[in-house]
């Protein structure tokens, strides 16, 4: 992770502070994932059914939603929330075409005879993990499965556990799944990664889910892709003195009643600001309805940093990287023109987490704990490939095969010289 300067540090100081780094991992979780993995690559659909008795206390007999069910989980969904979904999905197709608009096959001629390019190739096969969480989280399946289909994978398998919603298995069903599978935690990952007698195996996985989720994506990976490692929720404001207390700790403690773990944070310049969001945070919790999950992550990864100057907030916040970053001051562009860390950028008071999250077209799956650094989220070019070619006339040949001979040789690599240098004699 990249370092604050010393300077830096001096300049601020911290109203609160996180009790526990949310980013810490056991090695009881790793080990315990690695045996569920090897389990399930050796007996397949066997080990599915053990670990769903287990983990999810449901004896599932038929792994795949059946096209009745399907019907069913979409004739029972309540009207609003099928028009509501059905938003969110056109929100989410619409943006992920445009992104895939951007994303253009190449050929060049870049000498003379010598012509490069690439080509924009969807990934066949993609497995989306669609997590029950504490609440039927419908916008879940439409930020994993619209991407895939607009990409154009073939087929887009969803996994998600036993005993999630049926409102779950209509989402999946509207977000254009192909197929739906019974199966939650990191055995659904194994299933997806290896494949079983009835779950194929994919060629990348995308998806949240809980530890043993992120720990089996993790382990899996190489023997296919994954789109990141994403750990627990996070948010941070940055804000000056024009910041709203009140909006701060409302859009605080949404994003923390996700998780327990949820790390969240204000950074400000202000002191006025800073310490009338700790009270607001106080005040609110004591009618939340969610209170138990929101107040333990606040009272656990909450932190409120008071900077000296713009300059150690901006690179505060960067250090920080975080996952969803809204930005409270009274040029919020200006400001967002600086930040260069962070999963999502939320300019201006307007722009709220929330409306990610559920509908307003950008993709709620993003990297957390530091990841922002050197990747952004999943977003439609996750479901494609970028795939060179080259081809030469003898012109091209002409150009490139005297270095190629030279540079070979000078590497003692007797072999490629002669794959080099025969071409140059075919011309």
């Amino acid at each position: 992770m990249s370092t604050l300067t010393a300077s830096t540090r001096a300049k601020i100081t911290f109203l609160k502070a996180p009790k526990h780094d949310a980013a810490t991992e056991t090695g009881e979780i790793e080990a315990t994932v690695r045996g569920i993995i090897a389990d399930v690559r050796d007996r397949g659909d066997a080990a599915l059914r053990d670990y769903s008795k287990a983990f999810d206390q449901a004896d599932v007999s038929t792994f795949e939603v059946s096209d009745t069910e399907r019907a069913e989980a979409i004739e029972n969904l309540d009207l609003q929330t099928r028009r509501d979904t059905e938003f969110a999905i056109e929100r989410v197709r619409a943006f992920a075409q445009a992104q895939l608009g951007t994303v253009l096959p190449l050929d060049v001629e870049a000498l003379p005879g010598l012509h490069l390019g690439h080509r924009v190739i969807p990934i066949r096969t993609i497995g989306a993990y669609v997590p029950g969480g504490r609440y039927p989280l419908l916008s879940a399946p439409v930020m994993t499965l619209v991407p895939a289909k607009v990409a154009g994978c073939e087929e887009v398998i969803a996994c998600l556990p036993p005993k999630a919603h049926p409102a779950m298995i209509a989402g999946c069903h509207l977000s254009g799944a192909d197929r739906i599978f019974r199966v939650g935690g990191a055995q659904a990952i194994a299933a997806m990664a290896y494949g079983t007698e009835s779950i194929p195996a994919v060629d990348k996985i995308v998806g949240p889910g809980n530890a043993y989720v992120n720990e089996a994506k993790r382990q899996v990976f190489g023997r296919v892709g994954i789109d990141q490692l994403a750990g627990p929720s996070e948010i941070f404001v940055v804000a000056d003195e024009t910041g709203d207390p009140h909006l701060i700790a409302v859009d605080l403690l949404a994003q923390a009643e996700h998780d327990v773990r949820t790390r969240m944070g204000l950074i400000t310049t202000s002191r006025r600001l800073a310490q009338a969001t700790l009270a607001e945070v106080e005040r609110q919790l004591r009618d939340l309805p969610t209170a138990p999950v929101a107040g333990a992550a606040w009272r656990d990864y909450g932190e409120v940093a008071l900077c000296e100057d713009e300059d150690a907030m901006v690179a505060y916040s960067d250090f920080i990287a975080a996952e969803h970053l809204q930005v409270h001051t009274a040029d919020p562009h200006a400001t967002a023109r600086q930040l260069r860390n962070y999963g999502s950028l939320f300019i201006g008071p307007l722009a709220s987490v929330v409306y990610s999250d559920k509908c307003c077209g950008t993709n709620h799956t993003l990297p957390t704990m530091g990841a922002g650094r050197y990747t952004g989220g999943l977003w439609v070019g996750s479901y494609v490939k970028i795939c060179t070619h080259q081809w030469l006339d003898e012109r091209g040949v002409a150009a490139v095969a005297p270095p190629a001979t030279r540079q070979s040789r000078s590497e003692g690599l007797e072999g490629h010289r002669r794959a080099a240098a025969i071409r140059m004699k075919a011309t």
